[in-house]
């Protein structure tokens, strides 16, 4: 009944009266209270207004459809499909029963409190999940579900146990409609449970279907005379791979050479899964379905098969290897003055990894004995990027080297959270694909071929004010919104670099753009200062290089270029990216926290990087994760917020800032539910 209503109202933004709304609904006398009690009710929730006779959708308000992301903070997002569009914020008490994943419709008004888009979920659409992971507890003796995916921590009765006898704060999986006990996985610290957690809760493959599985087996690396016709023989040229210690999947190959011209020959070699894997094929179909490889810190779900991920298209050391080439010419500026694009064959020199090159970079004598034969080529290589990187800044290009954390086992116990941090090689790699990526960007683009773009639209205005506001805290000034381009954001990193509040303000400019996604249209690439760019060179592990890979294929072979759902890939792509990375974190979060509760009582230094309505945002400096601060619990002062980035205590004076650094003790934490509360140090409290 509600939800016809609100769409009758929809309609006719004027209004309508209850004998309209009855006409319409075909509604009876005897029907008419039930009517009036859903008017009542809709009114109630603030989805409905009623003046004089007539009801209304409040003004300002809109409705759209979107998907649903819920947050530990007790509050939710609405992601529309109308990706012109702002996300949606959705209070905990607006969200109804939708949950993460779910495709909703949602009454918004475009201004809500902090001036951004707020609203409140009217109906869910479609259910992302039909099953639930959460916490099982009993009260009373009567069992009840605490789900993970909802932003309000309210509790479930179920029907029983079934056939199940799982104890209070044990993982519990949950059938949706029915509220029956689906599975136990156990407490939440056994081994292996947090994994399995994660695999049901974001719904991913962890394993390929028989008939891809089938596929897999009958492909081999063995390349026939066929195979070699109508590529390119590079296997003579010093060629090697660049990654991490543990990586399998070897995508890409790196070569470079310096002509008689002064200009430098970069090759980019990408494995040519396009040659395996076919269009509408089980392998292509289960690649599809999963979009990206996911990695977490002690296992990988691969796109592909192992057969292909890391044996038959993986660039192995000193083993041939079907390839797809692009050789760029690169001047002494480097600017790109002529791009090629081959099949092509090829034979790589030695698996290198990212340690092993910064060691040679930086003269280590043994390294350089070890690989005497590469040393003059990496010179090379190190110099080309030095000079694509100059270019790229000189754009406007942002460049974060934000650090990140790597968890540090021994015998299978977390030991510690250590920083991880690019060095000099990862920028070498990167100047590299991002050359190639954007020089097949500009090939297809120029001749006007449909292919999938990853674009990264301008920052909102909103968001640009707030950072423009926080950065001029610290002198460091911006100019206005409608003005800013993104090398004045790469000046201010620049202007931080090796200061205190670096990692702050890298975070603040990271948080006020938007993310970068697929697209068929080219909106640019706001992060990278580029007018055409697309992903190309990791076709192994993400779905949209192989399809670009294909369309490339074919515009140089001159056929006819036609790929069906170009859109649908894109943005299905789009959003299994996102629930890779969401997984990752959430994995890695855990454990993290899982480890900080083996600290409680003791002195930690964070940083304020929020402020909100429960207290100060302080993220862990050593941990990368964190937690909150509350108002009550800084010295019995009443604070109130008196601008954005500051809350002062009225009877005391002190001030509380973003960025300011604080040495806290860790009073409580949930690995579960990944959160944690502060309490001031008592250094801390001294001064307060």
């Amino acid at each position: 009944m509600e939800e016809r209503i609100i769409s009758l109202l929809k309609r006719r933004r004027e209004g309508q009266t209850l004998r309209s709304l009855m006409r319409q609904l075909r509604l009876n006398l005897e029907e008419r209270k039930n009517l009036e009690k859903s008017l009542r009710t809709l009114e109630g929730r603030g989805v409905v207004r009623k003046i004089k006779k007539r009801y209304f959708l409040p003004e300002k308000s809109h409705i759209v459809r979107g998907k649903f992301e819920s947050s530990l903070r007790g509050y939710g997002f609405v992601r529309p499909e109308d990706e012109s569009l702002e996300d949606i914020f959705i209070p905990g008490r607006h969200s109804g029963a939708a949950l993460e994943g779910d495709l909703v419709e949602v009454l918004y008004k475009e201004k809500g409190r902090d001036g951004k888009p707020e609203g409140r979920v009217i109906k869910i659409a479609k259910r992302e999940k039909e099953r639930l992971i959460g916490l099982y507890g009993e009260r009373y003796s009567r069992p009840f579900f605490l789900p993970f995916d909802s932003p309000r921590p309210e509790e479930i009765p179920l029907p029983s146990k079934g056939a199940f006898s799982p104890l209070p704060g044990m993982i519990v999986e949950v059938d949706r409609e029915s509220l029956n006990l689906v599975d136990v996985l156990g407490r939440p610290d056994d081994p292996g449970v947090d994994l399995q957690t994660i695999f049901r809760r974001y719904n991913l493959a962890t394993s390929f279907s028989p008939d891809a599985e089938e596929e897999a087996k009958d492909l081999s690396s063995f390349i026939s005379p066929q195979d070699r016709q109508y590529r390119q023989d590079y296997r003579t040229w010093k060629t090697v791979t660049i990654d991490g210690e543990n990586a399998q999947d070897f995508d890409d190959a790196v070569s470079v050479r310096e002509l008689a011209s002064g200009n430098f020959l970069l090759g980019v070699h990408i494995a040519d899964v396009s040659h395996y894997v076919k269009p509408g094929s089980s392998l292509d179909r289960d690649a599809l379905e999963r979009g990206t490889s996911i990695y977490f810190p002690d296992l990988t779900l691969p796109m592909l098969p192992e057969k292909l991920s890391t044996n038959v298209c993986s660039l192995r050391p000193k083993e041939e290897r079907l390839t797809f080439s692009i050789l760029l010419e690169i001047d002494r500026e480097g600017q790109v003055v002529k791009a090629e694009f081959h099949p092509s064959l090829i034979q790589t020199e030695e698996r290198m990894t990212y340690t092993s090159v910064y060691k040679i970079f930086e003269g280590d004598e043994e390294e350089r004995r070890r690989f005497s034969h590469l040393v003059l080529d990496l010179s090379l290589m190190r110099e080309v990027a030095r000079l694509l990187r100059n270019r790229r800044e000189q754009e406007g290009s942002l460049n974060f080297d934000l650090l990140e954390p790597e968890l540090v086992y021994r015998e299978g116990k977390l030991e510690s959270v250590a920083f991880f941090e690019q060095n000099e090689a990862h920028h070498l790699i990167e100047e590299f694909m991002v050359a190639a990526n954007e020089a097949v960007a500009s090939y297809l683009s120029q001749k006007y071929i449909p292919f999938i773009y990853r674009v990264h639209p301008r920052p909102e205005i909103s968001d640009l004010e707030k950072l423009r506001e926080i950065l001029a805290h610290f002198g460091l000034l911006l100019p206005k919104p409608d003005k800013l381009e993104s090398r004045d954001l790469q000046r201010v990193l620049k202007m931080v670099e090796g200061r205190v509040e670096e990692k702050f303000v890298k975070f603040q400019v990271l948080r006020s753009l938007r993310l970068a996604v697929y697209s068929e249209e080219n909106d640019g690439h706001y992060g990278l200062a580029k007018k055409a760019y697309t992903h190309f060179t990791s076709p192994i592990r993400r779905y949209p290089d192989l399809v670009v890979q294909r369309i490339l294929k074919k515009a140089l072979k001159r056929e006819k270029v036609k790929i069906p759902s170009l859109a649908a890939i894109a943005s299905h792509s789009s959003l299994e990216e996102r629930k890779a990375e969401e997984a990752e974190r959430e994995l890695l979060e855990w454990r993290i926290f899982r480890f900080l509760k083996r600290k409680l009582g003791e002195e930690l230094e964070g940083t304020i990087v929020d402020i909100s309505k429960a207290g100060l945002v302080v993220e862990l400096n050593d941990y990368f994760v964190d937690g909150i601060l509350s108002y009550a619990d800084l010295g019995g002062d009443y604070f109130y917020k008196k601008s954005k980035k500051t809350v002062v205590g009225r009877r005391t004076g002190i001030k509380y800032e973003l960025g300011d650094r604080l040495k806290v003790v860790l009073a409580s934490c949930d690995p579960l539910l990944r959160r944690m509360s502060f309490v001031l140090s008592s250094e801390e409290d001294k001064k307060s």
